[in-house]
């Protein structure tokens, strides 16, 4: 039975391990703020795989745009397996990993530490080889995720940094919006309409891309992501920008394009985009909390109103989870354990 699944129970748990996380890390990040502040850092490395690199690309746009802190990825094999790690300075190196476990970025934090870089760790498993390696840990408190596909500890790391950028940021706003979240996205799990419904239509899709930009550029990889491990389509994640600077030229009648496109600055802009997808044929399916362009795809996933853009992916994402399993539950795949796939994968 789906609602029986480890994966249908951390989907909705989010709530609760958002709440738990916002209160309890709130002294840790504080103190790593501090620290970046004392230490006038201005760039922060990222070393990060899968779901947690897009939780990287979240931590690109909101840290850059809110707080003027320059975020890069790392290239975690300089340091593992070709052994020459790029000098670091004066920047914050931060481990995002829900197990700690890999030894890539394991790697990256030991030599940040050894040049001298202000490390720190955002997991789920505070004794991890990760958070021996950070100066400072912040823990997840999503408890133990058992399906293979990461979704509480997803929305907890983009949580996690949310709180940091408040916390560099000092605003009362920020802080208030924040603590909204954990009800917002139960909102969101409670309002969505019937999935089991809606990915009927989608049943035999074989192939789709996710259309996402500025802060919800993360939300159309991790919703890609979760197709494909979960649901074995072939689905390309793109900001708007670039699909139409080439990738556009796929787009047949009936073409299937998610597009996430809350309230916000960058609404014009994806509204825009669908406008002239549809001319190309393509159907949509939208995730948003705008009527105007719900009304514009074929398939609306309406989210709620009330929280500002930057916080956005972490509400985004809840429907495109929700969308990959029913998916591969009407597939008959087994939502827990994907085909070639381990809880915990370690890589070099």
């Amino acid at each position: 039975m789906l609602t029986q699944s480890h994966l249908y129970r951390e989907i909705y748990e989010q709530p609760q391990s958002l709440a738990r996380l916002l209160e309890a890390e709130k002294a840790t990040v504080a103190k790593l703020a501090a620290a970046i502040r004392e230490r006038n850092i201005s760039q922060i490395v990222i070393a990060a795989r899968g779901t947690s690199d897009n939780a990287a690309r979240y931590a690109q746009y909101l840290l850059g745009s809110l707080n003027g802190i320059l975020v890069t990825l790392a290239t975690p094999s300089l340091f593992s397996i070709y052994q020459r790690p790029p000098v670091l300075g004066n920047v914050c190196v931060l481990g995002i990993s829900q197990s700690g476990k890999s030894p890539d970025i394991v790697a990256v934090l030991t030599e940040a530490r050894k040049q001298g870089a202000l490390t720190a760790a955002i997991t789920n498993k505070t004794d991890s080889p990760l958070a021996q390696a950070g100066d400072f840990v912040i823990d997840l408190h999503a408890g133990e995720e058992l399906a293979v596909a990461a979704t509480k500890s997803y929305t907890a790391q983009l949580a996690a940094i949310a709180l940091l950028s408040t916390a560099l940021a000092d605003d009362s706003a920020m802080n208030q919006a924040l603590e909204r979240l954990p009800r917002v996205v139960g909102d969101t799990l409670s309002n969505l309409p019937d999935m089991a419904n809606v990915v009927q239509r989608y049943r035999y899709m074989q192939q789709c891309v996710v259309i996402g930009r500025g802060y919800n550029y993360s939300t159309a990889f991790e919703l890609a992501l979760k197709l494909k491990e979960l649901t074995y389509t072939i689905v390309q994640p793109y900001s708007s920008a670039d699909f139409l600077h080439g990738p556009v030229a796929v787009l047949e009648p009936g073409f299937p394009v998610i597009v996430i496109a809350p309230s916000g600055q960058m609404l014009p802009e994806m509204q825009s985009f669908i406008q002239t997808i549809r001319e190309r044929g393509a159907e949509i399916l939208a995730i948003s909390d705008d009527h105007d362009t719900l009304r514009l795809s074929r398939t609306s996933l309406r989210t709620p109103a009330g929280l500002p853009e930057w916080l956005s992916p972490i509400i985004n994402i809840v429907p495109g989870q929700l969308l990959a399993l029913h998916l591969a539950h009407t597939r008959d795949f087994d939502v827990d354990q994907p085909r070639g796939l381990r809880k915990v994968t370690e890589t070099r």
